[in-house]
């Protein structure tokens, strides 16, 4: 699979665009509402749910600037502490998956931080009946090790998207939703490493290991 750098980048403000439009539709609907809205109850709930909706796209925001894009500044390291924060705000938002972390303490390289969180995001999507969501990194001198683990009842896997991590999804296949599997394959192979998944009825596994550039 060859996908050209601009055809990469808009399948992935296509994805971007895709994942945000409820919360900001949600946004519309709930101003709407206030303005018709005349009884003082049904305005408190109106503000309620504006504020969550405000809420989740910040977050959803947030998290994407820096999967997708180049938050955290252009230095070689990314505090593991802001990864952890973005995640645990999306994760936030759905109440039937449990998250347990295993990370280092300081700060790991940006492309290992990309992947991670590109890893949570496959993971989280794996469980749409709930479930636990494992998130473990290991940084050595020389390179960083991944893993995500997503359990739960009748894992939702497209294989398509293990396809794009594989870098084996045929030419023209790439959509939105493989766009991000597929940066995650061009990372790795510009590093010269490796990445791998697992996929069975009740689980997914996710690994990557990433030398330092």
């Amino acid at each position: 699979m060859t996908t050209s750098s601009i055809e990469l980048a808009s399948l992935l403000c296509s994805r971007l665009c895709h994942d945000m439009l409820s919360p900001v539709g949600a946004l519309t609907n709930g101003l709407e509402l206030l303005a018709d809205e005349k009884d003082p109850e049904m305005r408190q709930r109106c503000f309620e749910l504006l504020d969550q909706s405000a809420r989740i796209s910040t977050d959803k925001l947030r998290f994407f600037r820096l999967a997708f894009g180049a938050a955290g500044g252009f230095g070689e390291m990314v505090a593991v502490s802001e990864a952890k924060v973005l995640v645990d705000a999306l994760v936030a938002n759905n109440p039937r998956v449990t998250l347990a972390w295993a990370l280092p303490s300081d700060s790991m390289p940006k492309a290992a931080i990309k992947t991670l969180l590109n890893f949570a995001l496959i993971g989280l999507e794996a469980l749409p009946r709930g479930g636990t969501l494992e998130i473990a990194a290991e940084y050595r001198d020389d390179h960083s090790e991944l893993v995500v683990r997503a359990a739960g009842p009748r894992i939702a896997f497209d294989r398509t998207i293990g396809s794009a991590l594989e870098g084996t999804l045929p030419e023209g296949e790439l959509s939105s939703r493989t766009a991000p599997a597929a940066m995650l394959c061009q990372l790795a192979r510009e590093l010269k490493g490796q990445l791998q998944y697992v996929l069975a009825e009740d689980a997914l596994v996710l690994g990557a290991m990433l030398p330092r550039a």
